[in-house]
């Protein structure tokens, strides 16, 4: 099968250091082993690069990150590492059993839908100076949601012994959590999980290793 100009080409994820989602795709092209450029948009510097009429073009929410690929741009993370699922070889994100692909969906939804978008920088902004209180109430009532699934999918990673999208939602988060002085001990699942995907090389480092001299 002849591959088109466009599938050859190194996809470009367009992304700030600290943001979640952008660090979740960073994480799954890391697994799969794919090569990528880096394009930094500086959420906070000159009031926000996002908001820049050429950035909007990119990505209509002006939000982070815009991953261009395979000649599409797609602007969601989950979708970008659904896409990569199906079209990349190397490991699986998504498990073959469907019981527990849907269990991955789920714990990646709860994070990706239920936490992180309520306590994201454009939230916090507009939430002003209860914006730690705030931060903390939904990492932890997310939290308490989530620590009584994971007790009953996880083994040694969140569903099962594989390595899955919901690790890779998993990881972000808990740096938010920590980020926001969330106590984590509390959380004895989550915090195991965390560890030991902390040294899987895909994983290690915060975004502030990775933070492209900002």
């Amino acid at each position: 099968m002849r591959l088109s100009l466009a599938c050859l080409k190194k996809p470009i994820l367009h992304g700030y250091f600290r943001s979640s989602c952008s660090w979740r795709v960073r994480i799954a092209f890391a697994l799969k082993g794919i090569e990528f450029d880096q394009v930094p948009v500086n959420l906070i510097k000159d009031g926000g690069q996002q908001l820049t009429d050429q950035y909007k073009a990119l990505n209509s929410m002006q939000q982070v990150p815009a991953v261009q690929i395979d000649g599409i741009t797609l602007s969601q993370s989950l979708a970008v590492i659904q896409y990569i699922e199906e079209t990349r070889p190397g490991p699986r994100l998504l498990p073959a059993d469907p019981k527990k692909r849907a269990q991955v969906r789920m714990i990646s939804d709860l994070i990706a839908s239920g936490i992180q978008p309520v306590q994201n920088l454009y939230v916090l902004q507009k939430i002003g100076a209860e914006k730690l209180q705030w931060a903390q109430h939904f990492i932890q009532r997310g939290f308490e949601a989530l620590e009584p699934i994971l007790k009953e999918t996880a083994s040694k990673y969140c569903v099962g012994d594989e390595i899955s999208m919901a690790d890779i939602c998993l990881v972000p988060q808990v740096y938010n959590a920590e980020r926001f002085k969330v106590d984590v001990d509390q959380f004895p699942t989550i915090k195991r999980l965390n560890q030991t995907l902390m040294k899987v090389e895909a994983f290690k480092g915060s975004p502030l290793c990775t933070s492209l001299g900002h």
